[in-house]
């Protein structure tokens, strides 16, 4: 996840640590059963990827997109901070999760 409402920078903040999983076969097997396609796929992967797999917005917008992968039957969720400094989007996030059922 990365906290920044601009979708470009987001990507950017994304990148050097997703792009990595785009050189595993077994995951990009495993992308290709969830939709995406070789446009998608090839690095540095393309935007409707990082849409899809990144989390990434405000704070709130970050944590609806959390919620949606429990709604949607996920039995947990992995988080994984994306950029140099994971603690403010811990401190940004934290209210918020809190209050969720």
């Amino acid at each position: 996840m990365v906290l920044d409402a601009d979708p470009v920078r987001a990507r950017a903040t994304a990148r050097p640590g997703v792009e990595f999983y785009l050189g595993l076969r077994n995951y990009v097997a495993t992308l290709r059963r969830l939709g995406f396609d070789d446009a998608d796929l090839v690095a540095p992967g393309s935007d409707r990827f990082y849409d899809g797999v990144v989390a990434h917005g405000a704070a709130e917008a970050v944590v609806e997109q959390l919620i949606h992968h429990i709604t949607a039957g996920a039995d947990h969720v992995a988080l994984q901070i994306l950029g140099d400094d994971s603690l403010p989007t811990l401190r940004a996030l934290a209210p918020l999760l809190w209050e969720k059922p």
